[in-house]
């Protein structure tokens, strides 16, 4: 009986995790896929407010997820990704963390290979990590 009970519980625990990303570290790895991929609504996820602030957004307020898909697709479009590594994972406190990424890229038609430093903020939303603001600083 404890052998059963025990396997329900693993494969509820899996199906959690399967639903959202159960760790920061999750989280990270998502995001580094989406950059990479230049694809906005994976980065974004379920997120339905993120603060922006990279160049052509207003980092005043946050955009709603529509807003920023669009602002991030523009954003990907002249570059071309040479190389996108994870830096740091933090929960700085219960429920919030952070996660840096450093880009290498190159604008697209040229040679010359630029750097970027991104944070992502995340807040811990129904077990799952969710975007709530992205940085870039050169």
């Amino acid at each position: 009986m404890r052998v059963i009970w025990l396997c329900v519980a693993v494969l509820l625990g899996t199906a959690a995790v399967a639903q959202g990303q159960a760790t920061l570290s999750d989280a990270a790895a998502k995001a580094k896929n989406a950059w990479g991929a230049h694809d906005p609504e994976a980065l974004v996820g379920k997120s339905s407010n993120i603060v922006l602030q990279i160049p052509g957004a207003d980092p005043s307020s946050p955009l709603a997820r529509p807003q920023a898909i669009e602002l991030l697709r523009r954003y990907f479009r002249p570059s071309e990704e040479r190389g996108l590594d994870v830096t740091a994972i933090r929960e700085v406190e219960a429920g919030k963390g952070f996660v840096e990424l450093t880009r290498r890229y190159v604008v697209t038609g040229t040679s010359e290979e630029r750097r970027e430093t991104l944070f992502l903020g995340y807040r811990l939303v129904a077990r799952e990590w969710r975007l709530v603001e992205l940085r870039s600083t050169p």
